[in-house]
């Protein structure tokens, strides 16, 4: 008698666990975590769609002349710049980042996407840390390293 009520317990709670289970749900993709913070737009400005490819290179007189490939959603958008993140202290693999914003248009076009480029330098940057620059847009992100030598 006690081996048929342990029988029937025992595949009650493995009927019992079966009904509970429920299929592997797809795990939505988080979003990247930066270790500096942004510095405050302006009215207008926001950061670029899309960065396809960025380059670094240490110009003269300790600056750094920062380049980027990227697109935005329509045509018109003017005033590209870099807004360097704010960090509490040197980051320790080398990397700073970088948002690269720009001024939407007054009167927004027909959405298409637009490539677009983006020039400018960092004077004076922290040469004695600085390896590589990573450059931020709303959707990803292109790592630029710094030439050796």
């Amino acid at each position: 008698m006690r081996y048929v009520i342990l029988a029937t317990s025992l595949a009650a709670l493995f009927g019992l666990a079966a009904c509970d289970s429920k299929p592997d749900a797809v795990a939505a993709p988080t979003a990247p975590r930066y270790l500096a913070r942004s510095q405050q737009m302006y009215a207008g400005q926001e950061m670029i769609d899309k960065v396809d490819a960025g380059t670094i290179a240490a110009g003269p007189a300790g600056s750094l002349t920062m380049a980027i490939s990227g697109s935005v959603g329509s045509a018109g958008y003017t005033n590209q710049a870099f807004l360097k993140r704010i960090n509490a202290g040197p980051p320790k693999d080398g990397v700073y980042e970088v948002d690269v914003a720009a001024d939407r248009p007054a009167t927004p076009g027909a959405a298409a996407a637009t490539p677009i480029e983006v020039k400018g330098a960092w004077q004076p940057y922290p040469a004695d840390h600085l390896k590589g620059v990573r450059f931020i847009s709303r959707t990803n992100s292109v790592v630029a390293m710094l030439p050796a030598g």
